[in-house]
């Protein structure tokens, strides 16, 4: 099974929701991650403000950061391998890479 690692900005707790204007896309992000976890998918979100020795870590995000800046965050690795920069992947591309249904996940754009 595919590994799929997505590095957010940083963001005020784990899953950016809360505060008063929370991002719905951050909402759907939040709920197909639950979702994968549920069927078992290997999937993990990680938060610049919380884990930022894993950004100097990984070379791909450091390169990215080094080259871009913050601004390309978010960046979505699949076993390690860049499939998105600067935006959260569609729930179409969550079900290709993992071959599990988010249909029932509002997509937004």
């Amino acid at each position: 099974m595919k590994k799929i690692e997505i590095f957010d900005p940083a963001l005020c707790c784990p899953t950016g929701l809360c505060g008063p204007n929370i991002n719905p896309d951050l909402m759907r992000i939040a709920a197909a991650v639950e979702a994968l976890k549920r069927h078992g998918v290997d999937i993990e979100r990680h938060n610049l403000r919380d884990v930022p020795q894993l950004y100097v870590d990984n070379t791909v995000v450091n390169v990215l950061l080094q080259e871009k800046g913050a601004e390309v965050l978010p960046v979505i690795l699949v076993d390690g391998k860049l499939e998105v920069a600067g935006k959260y992947p569609t729930n179409q591309q969550l079900s290709e890479w993992t071959g599990v249904n988010l249909d029932f996940i509002p997509q937004l754009s």
